[in-house]
């Protein structure tokens, strides 16, 4: 099988609008706000969407009690809520998590592939400095959050 490989480029509007190419966001929310509001966003791009999957930073954080209408926790393709309480042990996980990435090593994953009509890997850089800024400023986001009370919700 001839497979065609495309490294994704965050510059290329094509390659982001493939659905491989996922975004989200984590708000600041009140779990027991009826009126479902946000206090505060944290956008998630499409290379730290891919990175936190790649560095097992979502699977680590399945240890916590996510709330989700599937079940499934913190998972891609679905909307989860973790309560107040639970924000120090996120930040915990986060942080040992990037004490071990290091910032030297760069790395090629595979984000997914296609086999019709044409074979093709879809291949995405992970850049660990930028990567590490991320985790940096969603540690003070949670940090705040923690502060204020805040619960929060995954839009991954």
């Amino acid at each position: 099988m001839n497979v065609h490989h495309i490294v994704i480029d965050d510059k290329n509007p094509e390659h982001l609008a493939l659905s491989i190419c996922r975004t989200g966001r984590i708000n600041r929310v009140r779990l027991d706000d009826s009126s479902c509001r946000t206090f505060g966003t944290i956008e998630i791009g499409a290379h730290d969407y891919a990175a936190l999957f790649h560095y097992g930073i979502t699977e680590a954080l399945n240890r916590l009690p996510f709330i989700s209408e599937t079940g499934n926790g913190l998972d891609s393709w679905d909307e989860a809520f973790l309560h107040n309480s639970s924000l120090p042990a996120m930040q915990e996980i986060t942080a040992t998590i990037a004490s071990s990435i290091k910032p030297e090593a760069k790395e090629r994953i595979l984000l997914g592939w296609q086999d019709q009509p044409v074979g093709v890997a879809y291949l995405r850089d992970i850049d660990p400095v930028k990567f590490l800024s991320f985790l940096a400023a969603l540690g003070e986001f949670v940090r705040e959050s923690a502060a204020e009370g805040y619960d929060l919700e995954f839009l991954l």
